[in-house]
């Protein structure tokens, strides 16, 4: 045996590798993160998005108040009244049939009535908002007051929850469109004539549809829809304004029982 072939060990040889870790071990608890969510929109990002999602209903109620303020300065109101009526009340249906109820000589009592009866949709409007208005008493009531069909359709985010940030945004575009709207049909009763020279008349019913497309998401809904037209369409001529439309909020009810 050649004495130079047994070498002794070099400096490289005596070093050992470090046993690796089997690559299928899991790494340690600690280094495993879960992903980064995306932060939840904001009061005000979710306020810009209400806002902007209302802006061609602002338009459509506008025109809908300028026909009230038509109709309540031929009514005999003046012009103080309604736009106090506007402020605080800010519900257009309910305004129109007290306005029409004055102007075709019934009393106050029926003008308050046939209000009452057409804003009684938002009992079950306020209740399905209810959990989304947070906060004191006070900002609860000023956020409720920004709750109208247009505010709450567009701060709807699907499965019965709400934003109130969209519906502040929304309602609060919508609040300014309507007193402005009313301050303009108000003192320009007298340029404007009947509202329906320009088509304000069907304002109303086009902006209600409007509304209803969004909510009609299948085919139940759509029965629903229909079977509410149906019922309000055939009370219309025989009983009391708001009438037809409680009837057709019950037949909505029914229709969507599951």
């Amino acid at each position: 045996m050649d004495p130079h072939s047994a070498r002794s060990p070099g400096p490289e040889s005596s070093i050992l590798p470090a046993a690796a870790a089997p690559a299928d071990d899991p790494p340690p608890a600690a280094a495993v993160m879960a992903p980064a969510r995306p932060p939840s929109p904001g009061l005000r990002e979710e306020a810009l998005y209400g806002l902007r999602a209302a802006v061609p209903l602002a338009v459509a109620v506008f025109g809908f108040a300028v026909s009230f303020g038509v109709v309540a300065r031929a009514a005999g109101m003046g012009i103080s009244a309604p736009l106090v009526m506007s402020a605080t009340t800010f519900a257009g249906s309910a305004q129109f049939a007290a306005a029409s109820v004055l102007g075709t000589g019934g009393g106050v009592a029926a003008a308050i009535v046939a209000a009452v009866l057409l804003n009684s949709r938002y009992l079950p409007i306020g209740i399905s908002v209810a959990p989304a208005l947070t906060g004191g008493l006070l900002k609860r009531l000023l956020s409720a007051q920004l709750v109208v069909d247009e505010s709450w359709a567009v701060g709807h985010l699907g499965g019965g929850r709400y934003s109130r940030g969209r519906l502040l945004g929304a309602g609060a575009l919508i609040y300014g469109g309507w007193v402005l709207g009313t301050a303009v049909g108000l003192l320009g009763a007298r340029y404007l004539g009947d509202p329906e020279r320009f088509g304000l008349d069907v304002v109303s019913p086009v902006l209600f549809l409007a509304l209803l497309k969004g909510q009609v998401t299948d085919r139940r809904a759509l029965v629903s829809a229909l079977l509410g037209t149906a019922v309000a369409l055939t009370l219309v001529p025989f009983v009391a304004p708001g009438v037809p439309l409680i009837a057709a909020t019950a037949a909505c009810l029914l229709g969507l029982k599951r």
